[in-house]
């Protein structure tokens, strides 16, 4: 039985590195490149000024085509190392989303990388890979 790990990636330099070391290290194993859309993100995007909301949906259908971009960058860059993998998004709290997929899917190992998203979310929450790595049922290999 091969191993399944999970590869959360985001638009950034270390979450590309995560997925790099996986299926560099571990090319026979079943990966899936992860991404989690933080419904947050949605809300802070539609500038609630005086009760008035921007297009939810039109917000949320965006942050979805990046998280798509993200997830086809992701399936080239293991194609370029002769890698296949299995790429999925959901929506939610990004720590517990990853923890909850991995239980949910049964995988092995969470590669992550050591710093992704920035700005005021992650001072708040503190860092994903740390709350990730704390909370985890699974290894997880943090990578710098």
């Amino acid at each position: 039985m091969s191993k399944r790990i999970v590869v959360p990636v985001d638009n950034s330099d270390r979450s590309t590195d995560a997925l790099e070391f996986a299926v560099t290290e571990f090319p026979d194993a079943d990966i899936t490149a992860l991404n989690v859309l933080d419904p947050g993100d949605f809300y802070a995007a539609t500038g609630m000024e005086g009760g008035a909301m921007a297009n939810y949906d039109q917000i949320q259908q965006h942050h979805e085509n990046q998280a798509d971009q993200i997830l086809k960058n992701a399936s080239e860059l293991a194609a370029e190392h002769g890698v296949e993998i299995d790429t999925d998004r959901v929506i939610g709290g990004i720590s517990r989303s990853i923890v909850d997929y991995v239980e949910e899917h049964e995988a092995d190992q969470i590669i992550v990388g050591s710093h992704g998203r920035t700005g005021a979310s992650r001072i708040l929450l503190g860092s994903v890979a740390e709350t990730v790595a704390r909370r985890s049922p699974v290894p997880v290999t943090i990578v710098r």
